[in-house]
């Protein structure tokens, strides 16, 4: 049974998208995170900078954690909710439970690589020591045509 969208879920993820748009200037996969403490106040943002930084664990949501920490001056990021435009993969999906986030909301279906539902059911494995409130498909449409537009694009990465 579906979660319940909560009614900001759409406000941040549009932000997130925002976030995911900024990644198509370094010619990154567009993907966008931010974060948001229970007091509904941004708390960071992450976008795809693989291709920026040459660095392969520069996802979107790893990048929001680590601002995330920074900010919050604790690596336990137990009062947050991440959003994302794509599912995370496995790398990400061990990121966020390491960092004990409770609640990720994400926008469009990986079938490729997707480790919240599709693929691999990483955040609600209940023979680790910490699951998510997982929350699929906020502003879907949106979110898989822009991965959609990119992809068909001839100046992508590889």
């Amino acid at each position: 049974m579906p979660l319940p969208v909560d009614s900001s879920d759409q406000t941040w993820m549009l932000r997130a998208l925002d976030e995911a748009r900024a990644a198509l200037t370094t010619s990154d996969v567009p993907v966008g995170a931010v974060i948001v403490g229970t007091d509904g106040r941004l708390l960071s943002t992450g976008r795809n900078e693989r291709e920026a930084r040459k660095d392969p664990t520069a996802h979107a949501e790893v990048e929001a954690i680590r601002a995330a920490a920074a900010a919050s001056g604790n690596w336990h990021l137990t009062d947050v909710t991440l959003y994302v435009t794509l599912e995370p993969c496995v790398m990400c999906a061990g990121a966020i439970l390491s960092a004990r986030i409770p609640r990720v909301v994400f926008g469009a279906w990986d079938e490729k690589a997707g480790a919240a539902g599709s693929v691999y059911d990483v955040l609600r494995d209940r023979r680790l020591n910490h699951r998510v409130e997982v929350v699929a498909g906020v502003e879907t449409d949106a979110c898989a045509a822009l991965l959609t537009t990119f992809f068909r694009s001839a100046d992508r990465p590889d």
